[in-house]
């Protein structure tokens, strides 16, 4: 009786332990999830972007006019992630494979669309050679904006 108790016992365990792990994995996923989400959106469910820009790849030689290039880039960049986020993105690939051998593999990207309404949250010297750029889209606009998209589509100015 005493091997039977034993095995009963670390079964029980073992089915705590694997209880608590996967608890503590859908804890941390939903933490992760969350700061995503935090990231993408504020408290008012407005949908945020932020754009990056490095200051000494700007074509200028003038110090000062490479941080204005940089921090208007960053800006631009701001704006094309609030494009995606409304709009999504268009992907082309092409795998080519001779042999059973990966040959060449191409991906392209490409969003388009309007935006109109964002307001600009921060410009931020990152480190020593970046800028940040924070924008904000209100959630209401983002509907109007993807209706306005919808209908174009539908009429056929889309393409």
């Amino acid at each position: 009786m005493g091997s039977k108790m034993t095995h009963i016992l670390v079964k029980a365990t073992a089915a705590v332990v694997l209880g608590l792990f996967l608890t503590g994995c859908a804890t941390n996923q939903e933490k992760y999830d969350a700061a995503i989400l935090e990231a993408m959106v504020d408290q008012n469910r407005n949908i945020l972007a932020t754009g990056y820009a490095v200051i000494s790849i700007q074509q200028h030689d003038n110090p000062a006019q490479q941080r204005l290039l940089s921090i208007r880039a960053s800006k631009l960049d701001a704006y094309r992630t609030l494009m995606e986020q409304v709009y999504g993105q268009y992907l082309d690939a092409n795998t080519t494979i001779e042999q059973m051998v990966v040959e060449s593999d191409m991906f392209r990207a490409r969003v388009q669309g309007v935006i109109y309404g964002a307001q600009l949250v921060s410009i931020t010297p990152v480190g020593d050679d970046t800028y940040e750029t924070t924008l904000s889209l209100k959630h209401s606009i983002v509907n109007d904006l993807r209706v306005l998209y919808l209908e174009q589509l539908g009429s056929g100015m889309g393409s």
